[in-house]
């Protein structure tokens, strides 16, 4: 495994994009090569016994996934810049377009439409805060057509959506937290989190949370109403400063789970501390929950990562859908209220 991920980073780093190569993989390098990792949350209460298991692979490196009603994944490919859209799990990843910069975080409109961000890179990434001028891109689903929603932000890393349509975005080699209005109103700067990374939106929309990826990892919360005091919630342990948090989304009782890069940990937040659902991922990128009743049903856990593999995580799963991993539901109907109403990426 080390070796197959030295060759991935190797060859990234000497490829002809160098200046595309992400700033969390600079130092995720460091972590996934450490000779003892001491990262090491506790294991949650009642996790599924059952493993990880893979569902779908893209030849690329995968940053950040969504499902739509129907329980089709869609994924964006960090290198390639693609949109790809996955029907099932075990189907063919079909790229929906071709290179479009769409290196960031993807999420679903309630009308079916995707939101991509772009400009993820290490010089986007790094000038964001002073030069914003990334893009979100408003995709088709079924035709692959894409138009720009909004402009002017910096190198977009998470995309999250609010219930009322608002979009927020992370940079993460900068601090600002971008807000794009339903009405086309951009800001960059709307808030500030150091080094943020996943996003997510609370169900009642009154909250932003925001990770915060290295220095002194933590998850952030920002009131809606008041984002020039980001208020820190909950910062990981001492011996988990190097695991690179990433993605971030919520499960169906509201609770933010997280994936990380070096740790290789799928942290959920309880009680005021984060304990492991699944351990042995490591550079993960982005989780997101299933929607609908067939396909990536509605209560099961994905994971995307570095590797290009997604896998169903049934530790992760929501009472009711953990069954069979990678079995299709059929007319199964999970109608958990949070899913859809946030997403990230880092991812």
């Amino acid at each position: 495994m080390k070796r197959k991920l030295s060759g991935l980073l190797r060859a990234a780093l000497r490829g002809p994009r160098r200046s595309s190569v992400p700033v969390v993989v600079l130092a995720a390098v460091a972590g996934v090569f450490a000779p003892v990792p001491a990262y090491a949350a506790p294991a949650c209460g009642a996790t599924g016994s059952a493993p990880p298991v893979q569902v779908a692979h893209i030849p690329d490196w995968v940053e950040s996934i969504a499902v739509d009603k129907r329980g089709r994944m869609f994924a964006t490919a960090y290198f390639t810049g693609r949109v790809y859209r996955i029907d099932a799990p075990g189907r063919t990843p079909v790229p929906l377009t071709g290179n479009v910069g769409a290196n960031g975080g993807i999420v679903v409109r309630n009308d079916g439409q995707l939101l991509v961000g772009t400009g993820n890179d290490l010089v986007h990434s790094l000038t964001g805060d002073s030069l914003p001028i990334s893009k979100l891109l408003l995709v088709d689903p079924e035709s692959g057509k894409v138009t720009t929603y909004a402009s002017g932000l910096g190198g977009i890393d998470g995309v999250a959506l609010a219930p009322d349509g608002t979009v927020y975005t992370t940079t993460l080699g900068g601090r600002n937290i971008g807000r794009v209005t339903p009405d086309g109103r951009v800001d960059p700067a709307w808030a500030q989190v150091r080094q943020p990374n996943g996003i997510a939106v609370s169900p009642d929309g009154k909250q932003v949370y925001v990770i915060q990826t290295a220095i002194a990892p933590g998850l952030y919360r920002i009131p809606v109403d008041d984002p020039a005091h980001p208020q820190r919630w909950i910062s990981a342990a001492p011996s988990d400063a190097l695991a690179l948090p990433d993605g971030l989304t919520l499960d169906g009782r509201g609770r933010p789970l997280i994936a990380t890069h070096a740790a290789g940990q799928i942290w959920r937040v309880e009680g005021g501390s984060l304990c492991a659902v699944e351990s042995g991922m490591r550079l993960s990128t982005q989780i997101t929950y299933g929607r609908g009743g067939r396909g990536f049903s509605a209560g099961k856990l994905y994971r995307a990562g570095v590797d290009g593999r997604i896998y169903e995580v049934p530790a992760g799963a929501a009472p009711s859908a953990n069954r069979s991993p990678g079995a299709d539901p059929g007319t199964q109907h999970d109608d958990l209220s949070l899913q859809g109403l946030s997403s990230v990426v880092i991812n």
